[in-house]
């Protein structure tokens, strides 16, 4: 088996391409090795961003530095590959607003020519979306005193309306994707899944303000940084564990049952902002230095996956639990400090 993966060395790329080395299948990741969302984390940057890169190329992973908005390229290097999965993406709402240009031409216009690959070579694709594509127009109330928001029913299922509320380039990007992923299944055929995805955490992942809350937070808890919380804190995710996802890919890839996706923890693995905050407590027995800000444009202040479609048509769960997936994440930044800052 050979297999492209788009954004390879990304947090979740590069999660991809381990789980598929670790198979024994032939591995490309196919990268152009920006470092838009690693510009303000405050972290070493040149060192997190070939962090990945030397992982990746020490367990034997291919490596092609080149761009999903290049179709030629694209095409020419996934010919011969059985499968594509696509992780590249601009993924910060920040930077969406700031650059609106690199968000559709990553997002969309990317997303496209990875469409356009499988159709041509006739191969299985799975596309990342967000839960961003729902909007975030939740009919939330808030429990006094609670450390959570709370609403019936907690799931939220593929069918909810999409695009609802107060929007950002990066939900119509995000959502353009996900519409295309449909019409290439429903004109062309192609076999192909966009995943909804939410609060991916894990280790390799360089979470800053603009992304990645959960392994932000763990970061600058490890480092002893102040973090910032936009909003209460009792804003609500069900989090997800990369390899979970990973194995989300190969159900898929085996199933292919085509269709769009909701890839989440779901209910079980639901935590607030404040939640993880105490979770990092008690793993290091230190309280973290937290400050809190105003609420940014277009967040999404409560989401919780309904993953029954998943489950039923890719026999697919979760497995990892918050507080494993966290303890995992930490002990991997007390290990790779280097990574973050050059002290």
């Amino acid at each position: 088996m050979k297999v492209l993966v788009t954004g390879g060395c990304g947090f979740l790329g590069s999660h991809v391409c381990e789980f598929y080395i670790k198979k024994g299948a032939e591995v490309i990741s196919y990268d152009n090795m920006t470092k838009h969302e690693l510009e303000r984390t405050g972290f070493a940057t040149e060192a997190a961003r070939n962090y990945n890169r030397d992982y990746l190329e020490n367990i034997g992973v291919k490596m092609v530095k080149a761009d999903i908005r290049n179709y030629e390229e694209l095409l020419d290097v996934t010919n011969g590959c059985d499968y594509i999965v696509h992780t590249a993406a601009q993924p910060a709402m920040t930077i969406s607003w700031e650059d609106p240009e690199l968000d559709i031409t990553t997002n969309v216009n990317g997303t496209f020519n990875v469409l356009e690959t499988a159709r041509k070579l006739k191969i299985p694709v799975a596309c990342c979306a967000t839960v961003h594509v729902y909007g975030n127009k939740i009919n939330e109330t808030l429990n006094e005193g609670a450390t959570r928001y709370i609403r019936e029913p907690e799931g939220i299922d593929e069918n909810h309306p999409t695009l609802e509320g107060t929007l950002t380039p990066l939900h119509a990007s995000k959502a353009a994707g996900d519409i295309y992923v449909k019409t290439y299944i429903d004109t062309y055929k192609v076999e192909a899944a966009s995943f909804r995805l939410t609060g991916i955490y894990g280790t390799r992942q360089f979470g800053g303000e603009d992304h990645g809350w959960v392994a932000n937070f763990s970061i600058r808890s490890v480092l002893d940084w102040p973090l910032t919380i936009f909003g209460t804190g009792k804003q609500v995710r069900d989090i997800i564990y990369a390899t979970d996802v990973c194995e989300a890919f190969d159900a898929f890839y085996h199933k292919r049952k085509s269709g769009i996706y909701n890839i989440g923890g779901g209910p079980q693995t639901a935590i607030s902002l404040i939640e993880c905050i105490d979770i990092l407590e008690e793993i290091s027995g230190k309280k973290p230095e937290v400050k809190f800000s105003t609420d940014r444009h277009g967040d999404l202040r409560y989401f919780i996956s309904d993953i029954n479609k998943a489950k039923k048509e890719l026999d697919w769960s979760p497995r990892i639990m918050p507080k494993e997936g966290i303890e995992t994440l930490v002990k991997w930044i007390n290990e790779n400090r280097y990574a973050f800052c050059d002290k």
